[in-house]
């Protein structure tokens, strides 16, 4: 048995980022567009724009920068400040999981350890 983390980031209780907010983001820095970041997070084009639109929205800032059209169809990359949350949040929450685990095995483990080893 063991615990599991999913962390996010409210304003006024409105969801700004999270796990998979990041990895949306991760994916449009990997493949260089809105709608292939979609395609690889199996989610549909309008999901992904507006939940990117909601970040922004909710922040005041843009995460990602687009190019409409062009020879190479344009195209969307991530700003430094979304570069910077990312990183930022992949640190917070491993470290957060990281005391989540020493804290279970602290308190929650010894209970439960003792309580499987009674039913037997």
């Amino acid at each position: 048995m063991k615990p599991r983390l999913n962390l996010w980031l409210e304003i006024e209780e409105d969801v700004v980022f999270s796990i998979w907010r990041m990895e949306l983001l991760q994916a449009v820095a990997e493949t260089g567009s809105i709608s292939a970041a979609a395609a690889a997070m199996e989610t549909h084009y309008r999901t992904a724009w507006e939940k990117i639109n909601e970040m922004e929205t909710r922040l005041g800032e843009k995460l990602v920068e687009t190019q409409v059209g062009g020879q190479r169809g344009g195209g969307a990359a991530l700003t430094p400040l979304a570069q910077n949350l990312i990183a930022a949040f992949t640190q917070f929450s491993q470290e957060m999981e990281q005391q989540m685990i020493e804290r279970f095995t602290a308190v929650l483990a010894p209970v439960l350890t003792k309580s499987l080893s009674d039913t037997n």
